[in-house]
């Protein structure tokens, strides 16, 4: 199914609509600040391997993140952030930012990738944010796969192709079609893995 939430003020009744369905273990795409995702619980194992295998990918090697709320939830699934890291984060969020840190013991253990870090993002957007905050945790997410990021710009055009793979589309209106820059911060230096629309400063 698809769901239209309003951009800028999204209903609070259709947002836990959303939330209820990934409550019961559905997947979802929906937008975020940079382009539409894939999206799950990240306490519901058989949403998150329905959502790698939409990738192609296993969960330990899959490149998902998690969609927080806030420097909270980031504290809370990151372990022992040094404040020169924590003053990055604070000065970059919420923006179009994917931080890799250590995971914590709070990250479910299908998540972990080899060197058991996780991927992070506050997003600035006003529908992720809503869906977050019904949710009280983090929001698996993922890139849709293929090139054709332009298309996936058009949430009409994301329902004809992925409607039948996903319990439900959200959508907000026309999508991005750049992508987070993602920031290594789990070594003496940050390091830049992916240039994406955002400008990392230290």
């Amino acid at each position: 199914m698809i769901l239209a939430l309003h951009p800028k003020d999204p209903q609070p009744r259709l947002v836990r609509k959303v939330v209820d369905c990934l409550r019961d273990g559905g997947v979802i795409i929906y937008p975020t600040d940079t382009v539409y995702g894939f999206g799950c619980d990240i306490f519901q194992p058989r949403a998150v391997e329905r959502v790698c295998a939409l990738k192609g990918v296993e969960p330990q090697k899959a490149q998902l993140s998690f969609i927080c709320d806030g420097l909270s939830d980031l504290s809370r699934y990151a372990r022992s952030i040094p404040t020169p890291v924590y003053r990055i984060l604070k000065s970059h969020l919420p923006g179009a930012f994917t931080f890799i840190l250590p995971a914590s013991r709070e990250v479910p253990r299908i998540l972990k990738g080899r060197r058991d870090t996780i991927g992070l993002r506050v997003p600035d957007h006003p529908i992720a944010n809503a869906i977050i905050r019904e949710l009280t945790h983090p929001i698996l997410s993922s890139s849709l796969p293929g090139e054709m990021v332009e298309e996936y710009t058009d949430p009409e055009i994301i329902h004809e192709r992925f409607g039948r793979q996903v319990d439900m589309v959200v959508d907000g209106g026309p999508g991005g079609i750049g992508y987070s820059t993602v920031v290594d911060l789990t070594g003496d230096e940050p390091v830049i893995l992916r240039q994406g629309v955002a400008v990392f400063a230290e």
